[in-house]
Formats: structure tokens, sequence, C-alpha cells
């Protein structure tokens, strides 16, 4: 953060001394004080822990007498606002209202000239609250994003008048401690009784039926959740976020895509820079939300897609093919899809994600699997023994609201952490663990995770590895089959050569709704996933020469924690300047979301293809040529869903001549062992059989599948394995032979 003055130390700004009162404040103050006092007293005995007991029952009997009598509260709770120039604050009270996390915080903003620029946040935690005659006063030590000499926070708030009663203007002072005086004064004049407000763009693609509202009085809920009709807008707004339905919504005519298109992420993130118009390249409460039909990786209900560059978590995106209906059970699925994805733009992580978050957040119950909040999935859902999980019991106990530690996240967390465009997703100051993880005490879980890759790989090449997820148990262990680390249960560490310890995360959140159960057993001991670790939403992963040591962590069904060995890789100098050279061309960010995402027609992306296209035309027999090669053979393999900014949308046709052209070389350099590893092999050489028969070789086509299970066969002794490839060629022949045999 750069900030040209501390905007809690701006000697000579007008002080004020302002009055009020909040009853209900001030009893629950002394309410906690005298069953602190009464507990301390019933040890000793006597008269005193008598009276104090008194003292207590009436104070709860004015307690119930003012909930029955319900009056009309003088509440503090807002956003508030000062003005003027130079430094400008936003102030949030939330000491009474629904939910009322007792915290106050605030941001700062530099103004200069036409122009304001975020320069620094801070929170007070659990503030001490006093009353007197028409004030209410708020002090305490607050948590700074910046270096400050001025901690202490005091907050003067008059009584409101009007109907109803409206906060007046609230008094802020920063002072070195609580009896210093002030370094800074603001006046904030009250905004809105939200604590944040976000605007939100919605189209959607032809076809699709955006969600309105659902009644969760429809269906069975839990008693502590009154019946009421929520929109996604009413249900931040109970979380104290208001959002605003931003523009006219547009509806975007794709006839000639098909009404079960399927959007990849490229695609995703291209429609969003041509048709987002309240985008902007900085932090804003600001999100764009697509509704489309279908994604490309079946099982998916949304994502959060908008993961490149530095400013991310301003796109999301729901796929109305997978929660499509008008009966109570798809309205409210919808719903909570809908509010799910959006809570990632505010980076919200999943449930039982919150301890990879920096700083790390705290769990939920049986490691956040037992939240009850919108960000965990209703399939997961696991509370403590001898409770029962899954989604029906998720449902009987949801209350439709996020978790308490949630609340706190969205209302009080600081600027850059919570806005669209801010810090990257799951972002906000700390290391991970430097013990990557660290054993578990106790571990009965029945399954191995182990982490593969080749020990050695040269400095730009792109680093694979492979996920291998076992049981350890004879009588076998079912569980979920979600391996790869965009669905949010595989969790990768790893320390740099330089020491440090950080946590690898995809560029993408792809939420899975649903999961059957697969189970680990003699006959299918394993399962596996390769996965592309070189780019993330943090950047290029290896970008040091030297020894890497990585850690996976696997989340089960049941919550168990499952670790890997520590794996090592290194990564190698360049020898020559051709290899240096090549490196060069390889390694930067576009190249690395075109390698994470095997290509993209996006023109935000172009650099990055242009790059690619120089290392095949000046290198094109040096080893590392097969990755551009396998970027540009899947790129032409692939019908892109192309939303320009104006005019009518259109579809890039495949090449799939040079698709082939490009995969044939991918699969050469493989089988002289200086290729891909083979699960990438086997996507290779099913792409290049769907070229083929798009082509009309229909039996070229046939014969590389049989080369396919030729080619994977030779390199495994499992008889499983070897089951697997022969189960999965024959499903790609009856895809070749069938109505639909292009497929995806």
């Amino acid at each position: 953060m750069s900030m040209i003055t501390d905007p809690t130390a701006l000697d000579g700004q007008a002080q004020s001394s302002l009055e009020v009162d909040l009853e209900d404040l001030a009893a629950r103050q002394e309410m906690t004080q005298l069953q602190e006092m009464t507990a301390a007293a019933e040890l000793e005995g006597g008269e005193q822990a008598v009276q104090l007991q008194a003292r207590v029952a009436r104070l709860e009997a004015h307690a119930a007498l003012r909930a029955t009598a319900q009056p009309l509260k003088r509440l503090v709770r807002g956003r508030y606002r000062s003005s003027g120039t130079g430094a400008e604050l936003e102030l949030r009270v939330d000491v009474d209202g629904v939910r009322p996390t007792m915290r106050v915080s605030g941001d700062f903003f530099q103004n200069s000239g036409a122009t304001s620029s975020y320069a620094g946040s801070f929170v007070v935690e659990a503030p001490t609250i006093t009353q007197s005659p028409g004030t209410v006063t708020l002090n305490g030590q607050g948590r700074f994003s910046f270096p400050s000499s001025s901690r202490h926070v005091r907050v003067t708030i008059p009584r409101g008048t009007g109907l109803p009663p409206r906060p007046g203007t609230a008094t802020v002072q920063f002072s070195a401690g609580p009896t210093a005086a002030p370094s800074a004064t603001y006046l904030c004049s009250f905004v809105s009784p939200h604590l944040r407000s976000v605007q939100i763009e919605q189209d959607s693609v032809a076809g699709t039926v955006p969600f309105i509202s659902y009644d969760t009085g429809s269906l069975p809920q839990p008693p502590s959740s009154p019946p009421r009709t929520l929109t996604v807008p009413k249900a931040y707004e109970e979380a104290g976020i208001e959002i605003q339905l931003a523009g006219t919504p547009n509806v975007i005519d794709f006839a000639a895509a098909g009404t079960d298109a399927k959007w990849d992420l490229s695609e995703l993130h291209n429609a969003m820079e041509n048709h987002f118009t309240l985008w902007r390249d900085a932090p804003l409460w600001r999100v764009w939300m697509l509704v489309a039909t279908a994604y490309v990786r079946n099982g998916t209900r949304g994502i959060m897609f908008d993961v490149g560059g530095a400013f991310q978590r301003q796109g999301a995106a729901v796929f109305h093919n997978a929660i499509q209906g008008t009966d109570p059970a798809s309205r409210r699925a919808q719903l909570r899809t809908y509010v799910h994805e959006l809570g990632h733009a505010f980076n919200l992580l999943h449930s039982w994600d919150k301890n990879t978050a920096i700083p790390p957040q705290p769990l939920g119950p049986n490691g956040g699997l037992g939240d009850l909040s919108w960000m965990n999935y209703t399939w997961q859902y696991q509370p403590p023994p001898p409770a029962p999980g899954g989604e029906a019991a998720y449902w009987a106990a949801f209350p439709f609201q996020f978790t308490d530690n949630e609340l706190i996240h969205l209302r009080h967390g600081f600027y850059r952490d919570v806005a669209m465009g801010g810090n990257p997703f799951q972002a906000g100051g700390a290391e991970m663990d430097a013990d990557l993880f660290g054993d578990p005490v106790v571990n009965h879980s029945g399954l191995a995770l182990e982490l593969r890759s080749p020990g050695a790989f040269r400095y730009g090449q792109p680093v694979v590895v492979e996920f291998k997820l076992s049981t350890t148990d004879l009588n076998g262990r079912a569980t979920h089959g979600h391996l790869d680390p965009e669905e949010g249960f595989v969790t990768i560490a790893m320390r740099t050569p330089s020491g440090d310890t950080r946590v690898y995360r995809p560029p993408l959140t792809r939420c899975v709704e649903d999961s059957e159960a697969i189970r680990l057993d003699g006959e299918r001991p394993a399962i596996y996933k390769s996965a592309y670790i070189g780019y993330g939403k943090d950047g290029l992963s290896f970008q040091q020469t030297g020894r890497y040591q990585l850690r996976a962590q696997y989340v089960a069904s049941d919550g168990s924690r499952v670790l890997s060995p520590v794996h090592h890789i290194t990564v190698r100098p360049p020898r020559t300047d051709e290899d240096e050279h090549m490196a060069e061309l390889m390694m930067g960010d576009e190249q690395g979301m075109l390698f994470y995402l095997l290509g993209s027609h996006g023109e935000a992306l172009r650099a990055g293809r242009d790059a690619l296209e120089e290392a095949l035309d000046r290198y094109p027999d040096h080893p590392l040529a097969v990755y551009p090669r396998l970027v540009k053979g899947a790129n032409a393999s692939r019908d892109f869903k192309y939303l320009p900014a104006e005019g009518k949308p259109f579809i890039k046709e495949a090449a799939p001549e040079e698709s082939i052209d490009q995969l044939n070389k991918v699969v050469d350099a493989t089988v002289e062992n200086r290729g891909v590893d083979n699960l990438t092999l086997g996507w290779v050489m099913k792409r290049r059989a769907l070229m083929e028969a798009r082509a009309g070789r229909s039996g070229q086509a046939q014969r590389t599948v049989d080369d396919m299970v030729s080619l994977l066969s030779e390199r495994t002794r499992h008889p499983a394995v070897r089951r697997d490839i022969e189960v999965r060629a024959a499903r790609l022949r009856d895809m070749l032979s069938g109505e639909h045999r292009y497929g995806p």
C-alpha cells in the first residue's frame, strides 16, 4: 500500500463532542458485567450473590418486556462517510441490529483533484460500549492494514430523529491511547443501514431462465429459520450487504451454439471482458454474473472464473442446465448456487478450505464440513457424529445464512481482501505453515495420497503432477473422486528453493454441487488425476531454478484430511542460449494461462499466443516445443464461442487438420519419452480421434483409439488401470460411431 499521509494522524481537523443513548446496548453490556460478577460471587456465597442474581433476573425480565413490546429501536448500525478534500473515511458500525458482530471498521481513501484512491483499512474487535444521556460511544484498539501510532479508536454517535430514527453524524477520533489527545478526527454522515454496497450486472444466454426468488417455507426447514421469500439481493441484505442490480440485463442470442452449448473458462473470460459494461481494471464493488447453459465439465453448477492477471474475482457464472426447474427443490438449489458463486467473488472460500486462506481462517464443525453455510456443499455436509450428513440433513438444518466468521469477512474484511478486483482469491496477508500442513496425530481414514511427477524439469517446462488416491484398508473405503485442485478438495503446499512456503491456488474455482461416492478396494485400489500447477492465481509457480518441496492434502467425504509424503522436484537451469530464450518465450502470465486453458482465442491472451508461436517458429525441434504444440493443437480442436462487445455473437469453428497435425507431433514426442505424462497423452489421443472423425476419417479415428489402448497399456502393469483404459476406449468408440460423435 502506498500512502502520502497517515489518515489516523491529521492534526488540525475539527473536533466535536456529541451526546446520545441506546438502552439496549447499555442493558446488554450491564447484563454481561453482572453475569461475570454473579459467577464470581456464587463461588463465595453470601448476600452479594443473592443480590446480583436478583439484578440479573430484573434485567432479563426487562429485556423480555422490550422484546414483547417491540419498540422502535434507535440503532446506530450502518455505514457512515466523511466528506471534503484530503483523507476520507468510510465507517461501518456493527454493534446492534440483525446478527451484530460487535465490530467497528472502516476504509480510508485519499482524494486528489477529481480522483480518489484507497489508502488503508482498520477494524476494532469487541469495542467497549458506553452510553450517556443522548450519546453512544464506542472505544477500542484497532487493527490496521498499515503502520499507525494512533491505534485507539473512539466513535461517538448521536441519537437519531425522525421515523424511523436515523443516526446522526458520527465523530471518529484516532489517538495513541484512551486518554491521549486525538491525532485525527472525522465527521461521518450516515449513508445506509447496509454495511457495504455492491453493483451486480447480470446477463444470460438465450434459452436460460435466470433465478428470481424462492419461498423458504415451500419445503421443510429448521424452526430457527423464519419462512420468507429470498432473492439473491435479499440473501445478501440479511448479511448486511446491499446488492444493487445495475444496468439492463442482456439476453445473448447464441442460437448457433445450440441449447446444450458448453462453455469453457476462456470463453467465459472473453465474454466478461466484452460484455461487463461496469468493468474497470481496478478494485471496485462491481461484479458480473453470466447465466450460461452448461460448463465443459459435467457436474458443474457454477464457477467464479475471473482469476487472470492482477485484478480478480470480478466475474462468476451459473449453469442453467444443471439447476433448471420450477419446482421448489430446483428453485432452492438455484438460490444457493447464485449466492454461493457470488460469495467466491467476495473472497469467501469453501467451508472446508478456509484454513488455506491468507491469513488462515478458523474451520467450523468437523473440519468445516459441518458448516451450515451458503459456502458448504449440500452433498458434502457432515455434522459431528452421530448426526447424519448429506443433502437431506443439510437442508433440514440450513437457516439460509452465512456463518458468523463469514459475516465478519463480508462486513469488516479489509477493503482489498473483499472488494472485487482486490487481492487474489484466498489472499489477505500471511504465509502458509512452514511444515507444509503438518502430519495428523491420528490417521484412521483408510486412504493414502501420493504426489508423483518426474524428478527434474527444464527451466520453463510446464510442471504437471499426478495425484494417486488409494486405500490402505483391506475392506475398502468409500469417498469422492474429486482430485482436481480447481474443485477445492485437494490443496498443494510448496516450498521454493529460496525457502518461501505458499499454497498453490489454481486459476479456476469450480463448484461441483453433487457427487457419487466411489469405492476403493481390491478391484479398484486407486484413482488418478493429473494437473498442471505451473501457473495459478499468484502467477507462475516455478520461476526459480533449484529444488522444490511439494505436499498435497485431500479432504475426504467424511472430513478426513489425507496428506501425501513430501515430493521433491528440481528445476534445472538452462544450459544454452537457446534453452534460455525458449524458456523466456514459454514463461509469462499469458503463456501460463494458455497452458492452463490448453489454448484460447481470447483477445486478452493474444501476446501469449504470439510468444508460443514464435517459440515453434524459431525452435521447432527443441524438447520444450511439445508444450506449445499441445496448446496449439488443443485450441484448434475447439469451437470457440465469441461474444463481441458489439455485433452478433459468432462461433470460430475448429480447424481439425491443424489440430491433428499438432497433436500427432505431441504423441510422437511422447513415444520417444520427451513428451507429456500418461494421463495427458490419453487426452491428446482422444482429442485427435475426435478431430479425425470430424474430418471424415472415421477409420483412422478408430485406429487411433486402438493405438491409445496399446500405448497406455504398455505404460502400466496394474490390471485395474488396464481395465479402466479399455472402458474409456469403449466409450470413445461409441462416441465416434454415434450421433454425437464429436463430443465436447
